[in-house]
């Protein structure tokens, strides 16, 4: 039981950290990690978000890759 939530609130954190990578590529907005004064709590944040960059880029290569993805002309 314990397990399974552990499981879940680390999934649901990857997926908020990819979402923010997600907003950094497409707006250029970052959360500004230097506003913690803590140098803890900076770098679990900062880490934190360095996961989301690494799953962001994984799933940005996968479909670079792919043959189910294409290349939106519009934009």
């Amino acid at each position: 039981m314990v397990l399974g939530r552990l499981a879940h609130y680390t999934v649901d954190a990857v997926l908020l950290s990819t979402v923010l990578a997600g907003v950094r590529r497409s707006s250029g907005f970052v959360p500004d990690a230097n506003l913690i004064s803590d140098p803890t709590a900076r770098s679990v944040v900062e880490k934190f978000l360095g996961v989301g960059e690494t799953v962001f880029d994984v799933f940005q290569a996968s479909a670079v890759n792919s043959n189910y993805f294409r290349k939106d002309t519009k934009h």
